[in-house]
């Protein structure tokens, strides 16, 4: 029986392209769901800040992600700017049906090869990489962007607050530092979730932070 798994992304997420060369790691019987959403929408809904809006937490980020690209053997190359937008790139992904081909493209292009996405350069390369002519065409399109917007919005009804999240039977795990936690439960389902996980989920707080 397959396992469904949806993936939420944005191609802003440096831990989202790193995860993405890992999700061959997954049992031959998942079957996933690849989901772009807004990483600033679910930022706005949760009204939290992104690791790059914290100027020491942006710093160590990017080394963070360059050791650990080499610890994993992947290609890694910052683009000449971060954060930037990446709307129009997710955008795409929606009107190509969410292709595997074209994700992984537009990761490479970006985080692989270091290019920008203001460049005209950038979207010349991929059109060589992958099919995207059909995809250009309707990016632009009402339909196009209400759906990503649906999947933004989704996402958070799903309490998904970050990317790169899989998404596993209504459970969510987050982040490069959850993929392991996700294999795991993958492997043994049952007995995943026992007393203490669930004790865990509605611990209260001792204390609020006056915002």
């Amino acid at each position: 029986m397959n396992q469904k798994i949806i993936w939420y992304f944005d191609f802003i997420s440096p831990f989202a392209y790193l995860q993405q060369t890992q999700l061959k790691q997954l049992p031959e019987n998942c079957e996933i769901e690849y989901k772009p959403v807004l990483f600033a929408g679910l930022l706005s809904h949760w009204g939290n800040v992104g690791p790059a809006e914290i100027p020491p937490k942006r710093q160590f980020t990017y080394q963070y992600c360059h050791w650990l690209a080499g610890k994993m053997k992947v290609e890694f190359k910052l683009p000449p700017a971060h954060p930037f937008l990446s709307l129009a790139a997710l955008r795409l992904t929606v009107a190509s049906n969410n292709n595997k081909q074209v994700i992984e493209a537009i990761f490479d292009a970006i985080w692989k090869y270091g290019m920008s996405l203001d460049d005209a350069a950038t979207w010349s390369w991929l059109s060589k990489q992958v099919s995207i002519q059909e995809a250009v065409k309707l990016m632009e399109s009402p339909e196009v962007k209400e759906q990503l917007r649906h999947n933004t919005e989704q996402a958070a009804s799903f309490q998904v607050f970050g990317v790169p999240t899989l998404r596993i039977n209504q459970h969510n795990f987050w982040g490069m530092d959850g993929f392991d936690m996700a294999m795991d439960y993958l492997a043994n389902p049952d007995h995943f979730f026992d007393e203490e996980m669930d004790r865990l989920v509605n611990l209260p707080e001792g204390v609020q932070r006056k915002r």
